[in-house]
């Protein structure tokens, strides 16, 4: 038991990052940054929905919003959507079941195999979460990867760096932990529902077990005529 409630409880550790990392790396105007190494003004760092320039000496900040969705877009950046808001929505709800299995929370207190059932399921929707999670964000990444390789192929060189921003990053690391989670979920609760599983067959089986026998020491007890009498009784009963 004490186990169990340790996979729990590192889970649903694992579990709130992961969906706030996605989230929060979803919403964010950092995925792409691109510095300017020759004159040092500014640094531009580009996301899914806005993309917003620095100024290094003041520090001030100026955004500017990408067209509607409706509008033509980079293929690359509407599918990174697609995929980070389906991979928020996985966790989120992941994170929600799995509060409910905990057995901390007074949901379902009766019915332990349920709650286990709940903890599966949390982590299956984890797992699934963490596959478009790092689809999209090492999509983008290796995109920035070769869209800067390839002016430096065509001896294109404009002082800008392009850098994987700390947004790309925090998608990764919430993906990686949505995998982590879901593993623990998945197989450790698996093996402690079979376990429980067992247990509860085998307290069904001796409950059983004793009922049959109470009935055969209380049919030895009774009398032969009350015995005959209770069948007699049945039988007008029927009729």
């Amino acid at each position: 038991a004490g186990m169990k409630f340790f996979l729990q409880y590192v889970g649903c550790f694992f579990a709130f990052f992961s969906a706030g990392f996605l989230i929060t790396s979803t919403w964010t105007d950092c995925w792409m940054v691109n510095a300017d190494d020759s004159l040092e003004v500014s640094t531009k760092c580009r996301g899914l929905w806005w993309e917003c320039v620095t100024n290094v000496f003041d520090g001030i900040q100026t955004c500017d919003e990408y067209d509607s969705i409706y509008a033509e877009h980079p293929v690359k950046l509407v599918l990174t959507r697609a995929m980070m808001i389906t991979a928020d929505i996985l966790s989120g709800f992941g994170f929600l079941f799995l509060v409910l299995g905990l057995d901390c929370v007074k949901f379902l207190p009766d019915e332990p195999l349920i709650k286990l059932r709940i903890c599966l399921v949390s982590g299956v929707l984890l797992l699934i979460a963490g596959l478009p999670g790092i689809t999209g964000s090492v999509w983008y990444a290796v995109d920035v990867y070769v869209e800067r390789s390839s002016l430096l192929f065509h001896n294109v060189f404009l002082g800008i760096q392009y850098k994987f921003g700390w947004s790309c990053w925090l998608g990764m690391a919430g993906s990686l932990g949505c995998f982590l989670s879901g593993s623990l979920l998945t197989c450790c609760m698996y093996l402690f529902r079979e376990t429980s599983s067992g247990r509860l067959h085998s307290a069904h089986s001796l409950r059983k077990g004793y009922s049959s026998a109470a009935t055969v020491v209380t049919n030895m007890h009774l009398p032969s005529s009350q015995t005959a009498t209770s069948k007699m009784y049945a039988v007008d009963t029927r009729v």
